[in-house]
């Protein structure tokens, strides 16, 4: 009888390409409906996510080695051992720029500020929305 995969492959795919594709014994996805961990035969799903990050344990590093990604949003779908992240955009710890994110944080609070005082809450919402992504960056970046 042959060896049961006791891995999947995760990749994470924005318009601008494939940022992430690699094997992982377990994943840790934050979800709108709450986290979602994911280990090897697990059942296709399909859900929505939140802008926070992703982990994902790889099987070969018997050290516990863990990617972190951080994920604007987008959906995630588990096939087969195959989990499939399709977001607006992300990026790998090891490739986030901590001082532009660090100086998006510093424009959407001052954004933030702006938008209350003039009552503009779309604008607000908007604002928020971007620091969060900025915040989510620098959470990752601070795994390394």
């Amino acid at each position: 009888m042959a060896e049961e995969l006791e891995e999947m492959t995760v990749q994470v795919i924005t318009p601008s390409g494939l940022v992430y594709d690699h094997h992982g014994s377990f994943v840790l996805a934050h979800t709108l409906s709450g986290d979602m961990g994911i280990l090897p035969h697990m059942i296709n799903t399909i859900s929505a996510l939140k802008i926070d990050e992703l982990k994902v344990r790889r099987p070969e590093d018997k050290d516990g080695r863990v990617d972190y990604i951080a994920v604007n949003g987008g959906i995630i779908e588990v096939n087969h051992n195959l989990v499939t992240i399709i977001a607006d955009s992300a990026e790998r710890e090891r490739d986030i720029d901590v001082s532009r994110a660090e100086r998006a944080k510093i424009r959407a609070e001052r954004e933030i500020e702006q938008a209350k005082a003039e009552h503009k809450v779309d604008d607000v919402k908007r604002a928020e929305v971007s620091l969060h992504r900025a915040l989510n960056r620098l959470n990752v970046a601070n795994h390394l």
